[in-house]
């Protein structure tokens, strides 16, 4: 478990080179779902925490689990129920006998405490249990009994959560979702990826992952990504995009008809820190608008509140951000 700050100096070639091979270690046991593993990685990669939504079955908890065994990392992974307390996540004080025969309390850590966090089915546990997770995704601190004690450093919280079964869940509420800097989406593999998959799971064969990063080449990535320049043209188009994702004035029409509360200035840093590690994937070390449109679904597409109608209508989040990207001039 790694608490030391102390960080080593990256290039962009050793940031992509690193990025590049915990990409490949995950797809040794992931199939397809490029899209997915890169955006979860730039989460990372920003000090953020992913969201996860889809169907059973699709890979999440196993991606996870993967870019855990690539990264040497502290991993906890939390299974969320309905009989889930706060105080099974981040710890609680037991009354220990000392040797002189004195009682004392004593601190004992919850799983929260580890640098790799894999919150499955987060939906499922009740609200005080949810909520027992905001302290530690935004502060990064876990306060029991007046006492306030550190997360080791890195600190990442990946959480699942499946869309289509309802009951007995209760949804994240929008303040928990907006601490989450992406939410993506697990796709339904195609039928040649499936045939992979069948292949890969069936056989006596299973894929060894190998460890390709530590903490401490994460944290100075994430210092790398922080000082790319980002135009000033750019993060003025990021601006004028989140105050265009309110409605009212949008010049995105299904904003106007569709929308009933926008993003949160979250939702700007989120898109600024992404395009910024997108650009460096790509071996840049600037950021472009094309980089800031790659991450504008995920970084938004749980931060826009629809209206009844477009509930009514099947509009998507993604079709809001597709309009905006269209609708929003570059400068």
């Amino acid at each position: 478990m790694l608490n030391s700050t102390d960080t080593t100096e990256l290039s962009v070639a050793e940031f992509r080179e690193t990025a590049a091979n915990i990409e490949t270690e995950v797809g040794k046991v992931i199939v397809g779902q490029k899209d997915v593993i890169r955006h979860v990685l730039i989460g990372v990669l920003s000090g953020g925490h992913v969201l996860l939504e889809g169907v059973p079955g699709l890979g999440k908890t196993m991606l996870i689990r993967t870019l855990g065994d690539a990264l040497s990392l502290a991993f906890s992974r939390i299974q969320f129920t309905p009989d889930l307390m706060p105080a099974d996540i981040t710890g609680t004080e037991i009354m220990e006998e000392t040797g002189d025969g004195r009682r004392e309390f004593r601190f004992q850590r919850g799983p929260v405490f580890a640098n790799l966090i894999l919150a499955d089915e987060i939906n499922r546990a009740t609200p005080k249990t949810q909520s027992a997770m905001l302290e530690s995704m935004q502060e990064k601190t876990v306060t029991v009994a007046n006492h306030t004690y550190p997360l080791p450093q890195p600190f990442f919280v990946l959480a699942t959560q499946n869309p289509i079964e309802q009951e007995g869940t209760y949804p994240l509420p929008e303040a928990q979702l907006d601490r989450f800097i992406f939410k993506v989406n697990v796709v339904f593999p195609s039928a040649d990826d499936l045939t992979e998959i069948i292949t890969r799971t069936t056989g006596k064969e299973s894929a060894d992952v190998n460890v390709v990063a530590d903490g401490e080449q994460l944290i100075a990535m994430q210092q790398l990504a922080r000082q790319v320049p980002i135009p000033t043209h750019v993060s003025e188009y990021i601006s004028r995009f989140i105050v265009a994702t309110h409605p009212g004035s949008s010049p995105a029409p299904l904003v106007n008809q569709y929308v009933r509360y926008g993003s949160s200035p979250r939702g700007a840093q989120a898109m600024v820190l992404g395009a910024k590690i997108t650009a460096l994937l790509d071996g840049r070390y600037n950021v472009s608008f094309d980089d800031v449109a790659a991450v504008a679904p995920a970084a938004l597409r749980h931060r826009l509140l629809l209206n009844f109608e477009g509930q009514a209508e099947g509009v998507s989040p993604d079709d809001i951000v597709a309009d905006l990207l269209e609708g929003v001039g570059r400068g």
